[in-house]
């Protein structure tokens, strides 16, 4: 089962949850228990090993794949 991120639009609370898309899941605010939830777009992070070349090294993004700084946050 995928894990999906949304986001209360009573509270504003965000948060995660494992939700399996072949049924009809009623996810509700673990904060106020409400149903009015915005799923949101999940982000990854992609790992390698030192010396490995999959990852280029670019702008010194922790994740190696921001080549313009400032673009994901991280580089501020």
């Amino acid at each position: 089962m995928p894990i999906f991120e949304y986001t209360c639009e009573d509270c504003g609370t965000a948060f995660e949850k494992l939700v399996s898309r072949t049924s009809a899941t009623e996810v509700n605010c673990p904060g106020c228990g409400h149903d009015h939830v915005k799923q949101e777009y999940s982000t990854f992070a992609a790992r390698a090993t030192e010396g490995s070349s999959a990852a280029p090294q670019m702008g010194g993004c922790p994740a190696g794949m921001c080549g313009n700084p400032g673009m994901c946050g991280r580089n501020n």
